[in-house]
């Protein structure tokens, strides 16, 4: 990651409401099937336990493979100091957007065509606007793609008429019967690390994300780090499918969510429960933090 956006350094002390301080931790969390769900969104238990590891004076940063423009309304909500978004390609505190990778908008018209040319579905991702086509990302690809557009509102655009102008982060390319990943993504390396998900993982299993050469979500928790000051041995991170797996291999303490994929559990410190039978509660208690 380029090293201005590491120009700012921020310390700040943490201390519980009585003025007691604390060793501050910086937690930081998948969304798909750690925090949330598409179709039913963030559990009352997690809000609580989100809620609770703030009020103990640590840090809860979003770190999800979603853009900046698919971060839904519920997950604004939570009491997150900051968001990593777009696996590591943006980053934000307080409002203020500090990086935000973007694909040369050539780069990200040639992409779509190339996935196309092999039967892949194009869905491009920006920290702004969302692009698809509504005739061609249908729930015929995808059950809860009109879940997404519900979700993005005014956030969406059509590739068509844009594709020239497109300022994307990512791509997710919805695999298809019949398309052929493996020449596109054969093809797209030039331009993108490529992170595969196990079939069956959830919401991720038809999907390919690429992400820009040398980003991942480690990365920006790197930068994270280096920009307020957080010591690698205080980073926490929680997690569940494959573009978690460069956070689990980076972080100090690893959390998987009992519907993990069988790669991340195998680099847990600690397995919890799903979000649904209290898995963020349960995981943070068991660290002590709440």
């Amino acid at each position: 990651m380029p090293d201005n956006i590491f120009e700012r350094s921020y310390k700040s002390a943490s201390s519980t409401g009585s003025g007691q301080q604390i060793h501050k931790k910086a937690v930081f969390f998948d969304a798909d099937g750690t925090l949330c769900d598409m179709e039913k969104g963030v559990p009352q238990s997690t809000k609580e336990a989100l809620k609770k590891l703030r009020e103990n004076g640590h840090d809860a940063w979003l770190c999800t493979g979603r853009s900046r423009a698919f971060v839904s309304r519920y997950l604004e909500e939570l009491p997150f100091t900051g968001m990593i978004s777009a696996c590591g390609a943006t980053i934000e505190k307080d409002g203020e957007r500090l990086f935000n990778k973007e694909m040369p908008p050539e780069v990200a018209k040639k992409s779509v065509e190339i996935l196309r040319r092999y039967g892949l579905v194009p869905v491009m991702e920006g920290a702004d606007f969302m692009y698809y086509d509504k005739d061609e990302y249908n729930t015929d690809v995808n059950w809860y793609t009109d879940l997404i557009t519900e979700s993005l509102g005014p956030k969406w655009r059509p590739i068509r008429g844009n594709e020239d102008c497109m300022r994307i982060n990512k791509i997710s390319a919805k695999m298809i019967k019949g398309c052929d990943a493996e020449a596109a993504c054969r093809e797209l390396s030039e331009y993108y690390d490529i992170i595969r998900h196990e079939s069956g993982s959830g919401i991720a299993g038809t999907t390919i994300e690429l992400v820009p050469k040398g980003f991942n979500k480690a990365v920006g928790i790197s930068a994270v780090c280096r920009l307020f000051d957080v010591p690698w041995e205080d980073t926490i991170v929680f997690g569940d499918s494959n573009n978690d797996l460069a956070m689990f291999e980076y972080a100090a303490v690893k959390v998987a969510m009992g519907n993990s994929s069988e790669k991340i559990k195998a680099l847990a410190d600690y397995i919890t429960q799903d979000m649904f039978h209290y898995g963020i509660r349960n995981g943070l208690e068991y660290l002590k933090l709440i």
